[in-house]
């Protein structure tokens, strides 16, 4: 399933949106390679590039949480650790096993439910959190 940025999701956090943006991006790059059939080595390549990504984001998006005092700021650390194992297990299912279909799916899944929960729930409630502390 291919998904796109969508205004819906916008917080109202330039930094965060600006960030949420580059995230649908790289996962679309990373879904184009896998759809179009694109080699094992770029395919880890896009997946380690959005890793690496996911990791800043959630480095700046924790960072204005802990700032801000967000009560919700320890069990949101734990989902963005729990969701970097997650990619770090799909990066060492692709190097083991390559694009497989079954591994493909499960990619877009794992990827897409943390992208509209994550996003649409979880950060939409730091997001008037942040907006109800800065008045």
């Amino acid at each position: 399933m291919r998904i796109s940025w969508d205004e819906s999701l916008a917080t109202g956090v330039e930094e965060i949106d600006n960030q949420h943006k580059e995230l649908f991006a790289r996962f679309d790059r990373l879904f184009t390679a896998c759809s179009d059939g694109r080699g094992k080595e770029e395919v880890l390549q896009l997946l380690g590039f959005l890793r690496e990504y996911v990791v800043e984001h959630f480095t700046a998006e924790e960072k204005l949480q802990f700032r801000s005092h967000y009560p919700l700021y320890p069990e949101h650390k734990q989902l963005h650790v729990a969701f970097i194992k997650d990619v770090e297990k799909l990066e060492r299912s692709f190097r083991d096993e390559g694009a497989t279909l079954s591994l493909v799916i499960m990619t877009n899944k794992t990827l897409t439910t943390w992208l509209l929960q994550h996003i649409g729930k979880m950060d939409m409630e730091f997001a008037a959190y942040l907006k109800q502390q800065q008045g």
